[in-house]
């Protein structure tokens, strides 16, 4: 089967399941600060020995200087013992010593993940950006050796300087999906660092997604003294609110206990109920919080580490099934086409089938005007066509691409706070086109938070991308790719395979694109491909059933995929998109 590195980088520079990059960068002469490690107490054992290996690593270049990297290159020794190995770089990115003596003398400093994470250069800034923390961690996605997929990996890197003057960065890094308390508080320490030095000038460096303020769920807030959230990359929407008295689902002020640590001890750990950036609901959460210095004023900087097994809050039980509330959509635009407007005083009567539980329903004219809102009248004679949602997904112009769609109706997914609440929850709409008894198009719509991904949703949006590539072969590819269109939402997405087995369209893993994944198994041996292109081209379309990763995530789940046959031109192609199921 064939196989590709990352963006062009071969696919052996990836690194040992456990202990795994160990990277070396020698710099120009300069004499560093007193050198401190990693922050201690890491929780797994596969971590404790990580920073070891990279501490006994800066002392020994201390000691020895240049002459460690030649120990570095022994086989068997313990810089290089089977996946494990220790590589240099110089301060531009080319490679100096490698176990493969074809990477060495190329430059690896543009190297990416699969996210547009800058990995070498990171690396470099980790341990050398503040020279009072000469260590860090930074981290990113990377395939395991001899697996296709990227996992996340973070790797800890140290600053050492020679007995000659020369500076080097030493590191290794550990494929696992368990956040350490430890990589939040180097976060939080960096983001400080930053904001003495630069002030609001870094914030914009805590929501790039592609730096060093992002790892997995991780990410970096910034608050001051009075309460008004000054940076959340993951809820956007908080930004300039004051959030003084905002409470956790267990009625905790959070924001008061965190201003109440900095001030009185400068830092520590608070614990409270958050959502993960895209979920719904609530998850136990422990909070770093630092206090940052700037011009004789202080601000509030801090990270939180969802711990592994960590409680979630309940979620109410949808009140509907999907198939439920199309059948209300589609009775309310048999009203709403008798009635026109002389319905929307049933549809606002609360307790009725219209109005109850959160469920609201709203009609908007064809050019994006909102003629009616179950529970905001204010909206009503605004224009929708260019809202979007807390992540950035247009989904105004979503409703209306559904409703002038051939079938004219379908569903759009996006977060939109609840009633009465300021986080961002899913929500499912369905959309149907409707005349008014004037014959006028309009949309009518209504919505279910927390909706459970079921087999109707996903036939739903693999019906609709088929319809695309049908009509317009390669040139849908990359509407399907948007992480902001309509193909894309929660953990869901639509993949396209051709006929012979080469993945063409996979916004959740795009480094599988171009790949032939023919002979590619599951956990459990399963062929994927084979059976997904077996069971639509036998059935036209169908559901397959296997082991799959969710976005982001180190371990399989079990997924269910609806898959089509397409024919565009003389193309085939396979479209499919799949839920994945809790066991």
């Amino acid at each position: 089967m064939p196989t590709r590195g990352i963006r062009g980088i071969a696919p052996h520079l990836g690194v040992a399941a456990v202990v795994s990059v160990t990277l070396i960068c020698s710099a120009a002469a300069q004499e560093g600060p007193p050198k401190e490690s990693a922050p201690r107490g890491h929780e797994y054992q596969e971590t404790r020995d990580l920073v070891a290996l990279v501490d006994d690593a800066a002392n020994l270049i201390e000691t020895d200087g240049e002459a460690a990297l030649a120990k570095f290159r022994v086989p068997d020794s313990r810089w290089r013992h089977g996946e494990s190995y220790v590589f240099v770089l110089d301060p531009d990115g080319n490679m100096l010593v490698h176990p493969d003596p074809t990477m060495e003398g190329k430059n690896q400093i543009g190297l990416k993940d699969v996210n547009g994470r800058a990995i070498i250069k990171r690396l470099i800034e980790a341990a050398t950006a503040l020279p009072e923390k000469p260590g860090g961690w930074y981290h990113y996605e990377w395939p395991v050796p001899g697996a296709l997929l990227p996992r996340w990996k973070s790797s800890y890197v140290r600053h050492a300087v020679a007995p000659s003057g020369k500076r080097f960065v030493v590191g290794s890094g550990i494929y696992d999906d368990r956040m350490e308390k430890a990589f939040v508080v180097d976060m939080v320490k960096d983001a400080v660092g930053r904001i003495e030095k630069f002030g609001e000038k870094a914030f914009p460096d805590f929501r790039d997604r592609t730096g060093p303020f992002f790892a997995k769920d991780a990410y970096v807030f910034v608050i001051d003294p009075a309460g008004t959230d000054l940076v959340n990359p993951a809820f956007p929407n908080l930004e300039g609110r004051n959030l003084l008295d905002v409470k956790d689902t267990e009625g905790k002020q959070l924001i008061r206990e965190m201003l109440a640590t900095v001030e009185s001890r400068g830092s520590g750990w608070v614990d409270y109920m958050w959502p993960k950036p895209g979920d719904s609901v609530s998850t136990r959460k422990s909070a770093y919080v630092s206090r940052a210095n700037v011009d004789g004023k202080w601000l509030l900087v801090g990270s939180g580490v969802y711990l592994a097994d960590a409680p979630t809050a309940p979620v109410a039980a949808a009140r509907m099934q999907a198939s439920e509330l199309m059948s209300l959509v589609r009775e309310g635009a048999a009203v709403f086409g008798k009635q026109g407007e002389g319905a929307f005083p049933e549809f606002r009567t609360k307790g009725s089938k219209w109005l109850h539980d959160g469920l609201y329903f709203f009609v908007w004219t064809m050019d994006g005007t909102r003629i009616f809102h179950g529970v905001d009248p204010s909206l009503e004679g605004k224009n929708g066509r260019d809202v979007r949602d807390v992540l950035g997904r247009p989904y105004g112009s979503m409703f209306l691409e559904a409703a002038n769609s051939s079938s004219g109706e379908g569903w759009v997914h996006y977060m939109y706070p609840e009633p009465g609440t300021i986080f961002p929850a899913w929500k499912s709409v369905f959309v149907k086109r409707v005349g008014s008894p004037s014959g006028t198009p309009h949309l009518i719509a209504a919505g279910i938070y927390h909706m459970q991904m079921n087999r109707a949703f996903i036939e739903d949006v693999v019906d609709r991308a088929s319809a695309l590539v049908a009509a317009r072969g390669p040139a849908a590819f990359d509407l399907l790719r948007d992480r902001k269109g309509p193909f894309v939402f929660m953990d869901t997405y639509v993949f396209v395979d051709a006929i012979d087995g080469v993945e063409l369209v996979n916004p959740a893993q795009p480094s599988l694109e171009g790949m032939n994944l023919i002979d590619l198994k599951d956990v459990n041996g399963k062929f994927v491909a084979r059976e997904c292109i077996a069971a639509a081209t036998k059935q036209g379309a169908a559901w397959i059933d296997y082991h799959w990763y969710k976005p982001g995530q180190n371990t399989p789940s079990r997924k269910q995929a609806y898959v089509r046959l397409v024919k565009a031109g003389e193309n085939r192609y396979i479209v499919g998109s799949g839920v994945y199921l809790d066991e």
